[in-house]
């Protein structure tokens, strides 16, 4: 298992009871009321998300999956009725109130990584399981953020804008390069680990924060975060947002970084104190921020979207065809595990 920030661990199946005798919560496979009778002969999926079509495959053989637009709530409070099952991406918002209208739902599939938008609490309580793919954009977002980080260094975007204006001045974008440079990673799960590997290409010397993580690899040196912050270039952020690290770059990290370096985040909105990070931008330490995600999606009228340092993009993180294939074909097998019982000739409960 990785170790790491506690999301960045594999996620486990999130059904789980209480043993009354001896007070210890162990899993189990359904409740009883999930098989009484039905009308219709396959379990019923939906999949309120857009996927590539391909990666439903294996549930279209035994299942009947049907589609529809998990931003329409009165839709999906519909659909969910006689579902055994919901396939998500980052679209839905799968609250207790979805919950609430999926009586016989046995499982939710997350086609993706984090479970921001998923109420595991509440599914966990109603013995639903919650499933995701916690490999499948690792090396997606590894190659995005390198490509933010060079972006930054090399005044990329703000260069491309003033050339599609008609203006050519090259003295105004003198960059840096990142060979011999320091590269502070702060969560080393796995997508920390392939940026570590990819910048090291770069020739950068590579700083790692991550209290949960062991960070004995190569030539990645383990450092506290304050310490991380005042010696790097380059700063990118590779962790989960909890109530541990909400918030957690905030005015006073921001004020530790070189006047010179930049900040990187292809995580997760919420990490970084954005109106701090507004306010240092424009002080100018650090020099700029590129970020693939907010606090809130999409951000509207952020001033950080009008700020000439900072790379702005939609969340692009895990939108590669091949993230989504092998988030959609991951996840869907683990749906099929957990229909299992209602596919056999005579299900029982455990």
């Amino acid at each position: 298992m990785e170790r790491g920030f506690p999301e960045n661990q594999p996620t486990v199946r999130l059904v789980l009871k209480t043993n009354q005798t001896f007070g210890l919560v162990e899993p189990f496979l359904a409740a009883p009321h999930l098989l009484k009778e039905r009308s219709v002969p396959s379990p019923i999926v939906i999949v309120s998300d857009a996927l590539p079509g391909e990666t439903l495959a294996v549930l279209k053989s035994t299942c009947d999956v049907r589609h529809l637009d998990g931003r329409d709530r009165k839709a999906l409070f519909a659909a969910l009725t006689d579902a055994d099952a919901l396939i998500v991406r980052s679209g839905t918002r799968v609250d207790a109130e979805v919950l609430d209208r999926a009586p016989r739902l046995r499982v939710v599939g997350r086609a993706g990584v984090g479970l921001d938008n998923v109420d595991t609490i509440t599914a966990a309580a109603r013995g639903i399981a919650v499933v995701n793919a916690p490999g499948s954009n690792t090396v997606s977002v590894a190659e995005l953020t390198v490509g933010l980080i060079v972006a930054s260094a090399r005044h990329i975007t703000a260069a491309a804008r003033s050339l599609e204006d008609g203006q050519w001045r090259r003295s105004e974008f003198a960059g840096v390069e990142l060979a011999g440079r320091t590269l502070g990673i702060v969560g080393y799960g796995r997508v920390g680990r392939q940026v570590a590997r990819r910048m090291a290409a770069f020739d950068m010397r590579v700083l790692a924060h991550d209290p949960y993580a062991d960070i004995a690899d190569g030539d990645v040196h383990a450092t506290g975060l304050d310490e991380l912050l005042a010696t790097s270039d380059v700063v990118t952020l590779h962790l989960p947002r909890t109530p541990g690290t909400a918030g957690l770059i905030g005015a006073r990290e921001l004020s530790l970084m070189k006047p010179t370096a930049y900040l990187v985040n292809t995580a997760r909105g919420g990490i970084v104190d954005e109106s701090a990070l507004t306010r240092a931008l424009r002080e100018g330490r650090p020099a700029g921020a590129a970020l693939d995600v907010f606090a809130t999606e999409p951000p509207g009228s952020s001033p950080l979207l009008a700020l000439p340092n900072v790379v702005a993009l939609p969340h692009l993180g895990a939108s590669t065809h091949d993230a989504q294939l092998r988030a959609g074909r991951e996840v869907a097998g683990k749906v099929l595990a957990e229909l299992a019982p209602l596919l056999s000739p005579s299900p029982t409960a455990v």
